[in-house]
């Protein structure tokens, strides 16, 4: 699916702004048909944002359901002729949009973009309503999975993801106007012989007309050029895209007819390989190491709302302590997100949002109650074929939006599902071959849990990288640093015993109330984590199979409520207004002494 552009031949109009807003309490609001008139009782709420902190009512901020959003907006006179088509970026978790009164599109799934055609319903030059009933609501079809506990008070949510359940229009809504014929899709994809580019383009048009293509140098002088909606072009004297150096071209694409153009789109692209070989991960067939973070769309009062200024302050500070890479945990991040990573050099393990499908862990650690005594999560009454097609359906439109990102470097399927079970591994199975039926240039891999530790693990041998989340001194030794180094140390050894592919950590740290300090290496102090933080990384740098270090995590974020979270997890390097902790100190200085992005050394 194209993202939304505005050029000589496209028009973009942005609905960003504040939209009338009404929780849906009682879940009326689809049998009393809310769409049909303006939304009555509503309140302002900014979109894009998550709803539940908004405001100062601790029901909004739990809420569980529907909540409705509408707006009107004038179609601009002169998309007469044109296709009009309606485009959310995204509505989380699930949900169902009106024109007019009339439905025109559902969607499953919380985070990525859906549209649909609304040429018919619209008059250009007139007013038009849209009303979208957004679904919070997690069950075992969904990705995530959760589900509903009846209470006398209500329904409550629970679910297994260790980050807060923000819900609302989280990334921008836009109108857009194209010809009737049009270019639908673009697939890219990218090698080099020698300081030749070379670039293979795909092209889906809708309609008559012709297809050529021109790419041009990041200061706009065409390079190359073809025809035909499919081919190869040759870029002389090519720059290629690398880490830190986010050179970038445009695929200028023109569909003509009769010798006119009638739409046009620019799709920027990279010209860079990655490739696995052994246990090195290579990009344009260099060494590369991973040092960076597992990180949130997660903000005080807008959650996680796209916000511009809040997003380049991030990447600057990850430019400060000299993260070259994250990974998109545990879900999608926007498409402004994922552009900026594009333009500035940052690699990117872009994941779906299968985060939670562990009955084993969630249950025994974090005391969760949906195992009905079981800990399999794998069976029909949990996690079945239907959430295996939802799991598929959201694989198959992460690698659709992303797929000519030159930032993404792996396709990572899931965070700490379970894996040591045969079912894990019959569910995981076909999942991975979507995955790379859907792109075949990266390597696919997935996010191994403790419970599934070297040698029980049935579904890492189905990846091409081994990655994995592990808490030696956390939540396994914890406080006792020379145990947890111990144990550290000999599972790194198996590993490396059993898989010879690259081993990356994408997630190790502790929780640190920032200025929390002590003498005694005690937990929760800044001293403990900055003390097991250099333990740990001083560990993986005795073993050249290890190949990338992501701490867990960027910056504190927000959860649900429990015994286990004060007022969220405080694993940030950074604290959620992103003030630095000491760790992050240590870290700058570990980082940015590297040259370019080989591996580290203490």
């Amino acid at each position: 699916m194209l993202r939304p552009q505005e050029n000589a031949h496209r028009e973009l109009k942005s609905l960003v702004g504040l939209w009338k807003f009404r929780a849906d309490a009682d879940g009326v609001g689809r049998d009393q048909e809310w769409q049909a008139a303006p939304l009555a009782g509503a309140i302002d709420m900014p979109v894009p944002s998550s709803y539940n902190e908004i405001t100062a009512d601790p029901q909004l901020y739990n809420h569980v359901g529907d909540v409705w959003y509408q707006t009107t907006t004038y179609v601009p006179r002169g998309w007469a002729d044109r296709r009009i088509v309606l485009r959310f970026d995204s509505a989380t978790h699930q949900a169902t949009v009106w024109v007019n009164g009339t439905e025109v599109m559902s969607h499953k799934g919380g985070y990525l973009p859906f549209e649909a055609d609304v040429t018919a319903l619209v008059t250009p030059g007139e007013q038009v309503r849209i009303t979208a009933a957004v679904d919070n609501r997690l069950d075992w079809t969904t990705i995530p999975p959760g589900w509903l506990e009846q209470t006398p008070d209500g329904a409550r949510q629970k679910y297994f993801q260790d980050f807060f359940n923000f819900a609302g229009l989280h990334r921008p809504v836009h109108l857009y106007a194209t010809a009737p014929a049009y270019v639908d899709d673009v697939t890219v994809r990218t090698d080099y012989d020698g300081r030749t580019g070379l670039v293979d383009y795909d092209v889906t048009v809708v309609g008559e007309g012709e297809v050529s293509v021109a790419v041009l140098d990041a200061e706009g002088n065409e390079v190359a050029s073809g025809t035909g909606a499919s081919g190869r072009v040759e870029i002389p004297e090519v720059r290629l895209w690398q880490p830190g150096v986010g050179y970038r071209y445009d695929l200028r694409i023109s569909l003509a007819r009769d010798g006119e153009v009638v739409d046009s789109y620019d799709q920027k692209f990279g010209v860079r390989t990655v490739r696995v070989v052994g246990t090195d991960f290579l990009i344009n067939d260099r060494p590369f190491y991973f040092r960076g973070f597992g990180m949130h769309e997660d903000h005080h009062v807008f959650g996680k709302g796209q916000h511009d200024a809040s997003m380049v302050h991030d990447y600057n500070l990850l430019k400060w302590i000299g993260a070259n890479s994250f990974r998109t945990s545990h879900y999608p991040y926007s498409e402004e997100n994922m552009e900026y990573a594009d333009a500035h050099g940052i690699v990117v393990i872009d994941e779906t949002p299968a985060v939670g499908l562990n009955l084993g862990i969630m249950g025994g650690i974090f005391g969760g109650g949906a195992d009905d005594g079981k800990s399999q999560t794998f069976r029909p009454e949990r996690i079945g074929e239907a959430g295996q097609a939802q799991h598929a359906q959201e694989i198959r439109e992460l690698i659709a939006r992303d797929k000519n990102r030159p930032s993404v470097v792996i396709w990572s399927i899931a965070n700490e599902p379970e894996s040591e079970t045969q079912e894990a591994a019959d569910y995981f199975r076909p999942l991975f071959d979507v995955a790379r039926e859907a792109d075949p240039t990266r390597p696919v891999g997935f996010v191994n849990v403790m419970l599934a530790p070297a040698g029980a693990c049935k579904v890492t041998e189905m990846a091409d990288v081994v990655m994995v989340n592990r808490y030696y001194g956390w939540y396994v030794d914890s406080g006792d640093i020379p145990s947890a180094m111990r144990h550290l140390r000999a599972e790194i050894t198996k590993w490396t015993e059993i898989e010879e592919k690259p081993i990356i950590f994408t997630e190790f740290g502790a929780d640190t109330m920032a200025g929390q300090h002590g003498l005694m290496g005690t937990m929760w102090t800044e001293e403990y984590q900055y003390d097991l933080m250099k333990a740990t990384l001083e560990v993986f740098d005795e073993f050249p199979q290890v190949q990338g270090e992501q701490m867990w995590n960027f910056a504190d974020f927000q959860t649900s409520a429990g015994i286990m979270r004060l007022d969220g997890n405080k694993k940030g390097a950074f604290t959620r207004d992103r003030r630095p902790k000491a760790v992050a100190h240590m870290l700058r200085k570990r980082w940015s002494a590297v040259e370019g992005d080989a591996k580290p050394t203490h």
